[in-house]
């Protein structure tokens, strides 16, 4: 049975107003090592951890976040450290710079860079001019840097300009990387509940607290608040906005109207920066409208179904086509749409109305490993991506396996300025009852959410349930 992880700094040295560092046990870390330097086979694998970033001079960085695939294989959430691996033999050595008297004036006692490598189980240490000595390799493998600084790090270690660095990029790392970080250890999903379950009370919270008068930043403020609480940081940034027709609406500066619909889309890390990511979507009120509830239970049937059909063995394209294909029926149901809804999705007529993917993987990353390439992760070679409006922005489209967390996110969203686009194109026109539009012109938008670990024969909903239906959301309104 996996024990928690415990908070491993705490045990040897004090920690002078300095955040503890939870990490698994020193073999998780050492286990996944060996079987990446196993796949790779030969050559220096080169892990780079991020450094921090100024907000706008070096003494004033943003909230350090680590680079997720350096915490997979390390675990230290530090700034400053690079990993290398050798292939060949499976020796890994941490760089970086051990801490100064000024560093601790400043900051408290820290663990030194042998106690960190102990906690990771690395073997040796090094001071980072020795990286120069890796333009004298001739086989080091390395990710596309998602951050600048990375590259240019990368540019002076290598000896080559950045358009070499980006050009040279190890597809075989990238490959073997995916194919690890794809399947999550149960200490994994444990670390997954935290930050589900974290980001569930958030939304209950919102949901109690919103009303009338208040702003769309107060709702943001609650989420912000209750992560500092948690000393964890927002998973992603927070979507809590009255437009919700805009999918990724970072503003918070309306009012909450009687009457209209406040979409959240927030989550939580866990201690570790393994992520949450949950929408729901609620009215101001205490009770939805008609025409709310109408596309409120349409939307939660593409969901519910959705969350049903995901299986060991399906392909997540299949999955996102039949939640398109339910949510087509119940539009036409409303005298939205028309036609065949079989033959609408295929035409990719239901994209006015959603126009983004089911899901995507999650784990150390909100859109779990993204920065090493989005087909990489969700498509693998396995599925050609689509060029059609909405489909093309399918994340998730490859077989499901067991061990992969993904979201489950459906969405109905009336867009003006895409409505008009197409009204004017006539696009469409065979499916689309373009005259009933006017009455939903502001409707905004519902997305409903939750985060799905895919069992050996099903499929697990993370964390303890959070309102969703009609029912439970306006039950949960009326304490208000």
């Amino acid at each position: 049975m996996f024990e928690p992880p415990v908070t491993a700094p705490l045990r040897h040295m004090p920690y002078l107003g300095v955040k503890s560092m939870p990490m698994f046990p020193a073999d998780t870390y050492r286990k996944r090592r060996e079987r990446l330097a196993k796949q790779i086979g030969k050559g220096l694998i080169l892990l780079t951890g991020n450094t921090d970033s100024p907000m706008n001079y070096k003494g004033n960085p943003y909230p350090f976040r680590q680079d997720s695939t350096f915490l997979y294989y390390a675990g230290i959430d530090q700034p400053g450290l690079v990993l290398t691996i050798d292939a060949a033999t499976g020796e890994s050595t941490l760089y970086g710079h051990e801490w100064t008297m000024e560093d601790i004036v400043w900051m408290g006692p820290q663990p030194s860079l042998h106690d960190l490598a102990g906690l990771a189980g690395i073997g040796r240490v090094e001071e980072p001019d020795k990286l120069h000595a890796l333009s004298q390799q001739s086989l080091v493998h390395y990710l596309p840097p998602s951050r600048s600084e990375n590259l240019l790090r990368l540019s002076g270690w290598l000896g080559r300009d950045t358009g070499q660095v980006r050009e040279g990029v190890s597809e075989s790392l990238i490959r073997a990387v995916v194919a690890q970080r794809a399947v999550k250890s149960e200490e994994e999903i444990h670390e997954m509940v935290r930050a589900v379950e974290l980001t569930g009370r958030m939304h209950v919270a919102v949901m109690r607290e919103a009303q009338e008068g208040l702003q769309e930043s107060d709702l943001a403020g609650i989420v912000a608040g209750m992560c500092a609480a948690e000393e964890v940081l927002p998973a992603y940034g927070i979507i809590l906005t009255t437009k919700g027709q805009v999918l990724h609406n970072h503003h918070h500066g309306h009012e909450l109207l009687d009457g209209q619909l406040v979409l959240g889309d927030f989550g939580a890390e866990s201690p570790m920066h393994y992520a949450g990511d949950i929408t729901r979507t609620f009215p101001v009120s205490r009770y939805f409208t008609d025409q709310q509830k109408e596309i409120y239970e349409i939307v939660l049937d593409a969901q519910i179904s959705a969350i049903q059909a995901c299986h060991p063995g399906v392909k997540y394209r299949d999955v996102h086509l039949e939640a398109s294909r339910i949510m087509a029926n119940g539009l036409r149901s409303l005298g939205l749409m028309k036609g065949d809804p079989e033959e609408a999705v295929a035409a990719g007529a239901h994209a006015l109305f959603f126009p983004h993917g089911l899901g995507h993987m999650i784990g150390l990353d909100v859109h779990d490993m993204e920065d090493l390439g989005e087909d990489h992760v969700g498509y693998a070679g396995e599925v050609t991506r689509s060029d059609q409006f909405g489909l093309a922005y399918l994340r998730m489209a490859r077989t499901l396996q067991p061990g992969f967390v993904v979201t489950v996110e459906p969405g109905l969203y009336f867009i003006p300025e895409l409505i008009d686009q197409w009204k004017a194109e006539n696009r469409h026109a065979d499916f689309i009852h373009y005259p009933a539009l006017e009455k939903y012109r502001h409707f905004g938008g519902i997305r409903i959410e939750d985060n799905i670990l895919i069992s050996a024969d099903g499929r697990v909903v993370l964390g303890e349930p959070i309102p969703k239906t009609v029912e439970e959301i306006e039950a949960l309104r009326y304490q208000v």
